[in-house]
C-alpha cells in the first residue's frame, strides 16, 4: 500500500454518500456539493478533523420551531455576530449529522431535537478570521433540526446570548448572506419564508 494515501474515515466515506445521494434545489448548492465531494477525497482522513489542517469540515443545526416560522441562533462568542449553532466534528461523533445534533443540544440546552432529513440543507464554505486560531476555512454542513416540547434554551460557553427570531426577520448582525441561507434552507425543505 502507498504510504502516501491516507485511509479513509468512515464519517467521511458516510458524509460522501450523502452528499452523492443529495440533489439540492439550488445550483449553486449542487456545484458547491461538488467542491465538497473533491476536498473531501483530497483528505479522506483528514478531513473532518479540527486538527487536520487549517480547512476542515463542520457540522451545523438550523433548530427550528416544529411549525418552521422561528429559527434559533446563537451571538457566536468570537465572531460577534447571530448564526446558527455547529462546531467541529469530534472523534466521538458517529457522523457529520450527529456531530451537529450534539453540536446543537450542547449550546442549547434544548433536549427534544429531531434532525428533519438525513440530508444537508446548506453547505458553506467559508474564510474565518485571527480570533479562530487554526481555523482558517470551515467547510460547513448545515442540517435542518426541529426543537419540540420546551423551547426554553440555557447558553453555554460559545456563545454570548441564544434567541427564537422569526425567519423572516433576522437580527442585522449576522453573517453576509445569512439571511439568504436561511431562506435557502427554507426552500430546500419546501417551506415558504413567514409561512
Amino acid at each position: 500500500m502507498d504510504d502516501a494515501v491516507e485511509p479513509q474515515d468512515h464519517r467521511t466515506s458516510d458524509l460522501l454518500e450523502v452528499l452523492a445521494a443529495w440533489s439540492p434545489a439550488d445550483a449553486a448548492q449542487r456545484m458547491l456539493r461538488d467542491d465538497y465531494a473533491e476536498f473531501l477525497a483530497a483528505r479522506p482522513a483528514r478531513g473532518l478533523e479540527r486538527d487536520g489542517g487549517p480547512e476542515h469540515v463542520t457540522g451545523s443545526a438550523f433548530v427550528f420551531t416544529p411549525d418552521l416560522t422561528q429559527v434559533l441562533l446563537c451571538f457566536h462568542r468570537k465572531g460577534q455576530f447571530w448564526v446558527q449553532l455547529g462546531g467541529h466534528v469530534e472523534p466521538g461523533d458517529a457522523s457529520v449529522a450527529h456531530g451537529a445534533l450534539r453540536e446543537a443540544h450542547e449550546e442549547s440546552g434544548l433536549d427534544d431535537l429531531v434532525l428533519l432529513r438525513p440530508t444537508p440543507v446548506d453547505l458553506d464554505r467559508h474564510g474565518l478570521g485571527d480570533g479562530f486560531g487554526r481555523c482558517a476555512v470551515h467547510w460547513d454542513v448545515g442540517y435542518a433540526v426541529v426543537a419540540g416540547g420546551d423551547l426554553k434554551t440555557s447558553v453555554s460557553e460559545e456563545s454570548e446570548a441564544l434567541a427564537w427570531f422569526p425567519v423572516a426577520s433576522l437580527p442585522a448582525d449576522t453573517p453576509d448572506g445569512f439571511a439568504g441561507r436561511v431562506a435557502g434552507v427554507l426552500r430546500e425543505l419546501g417551506a415558504v419564508a413567514g409561512a
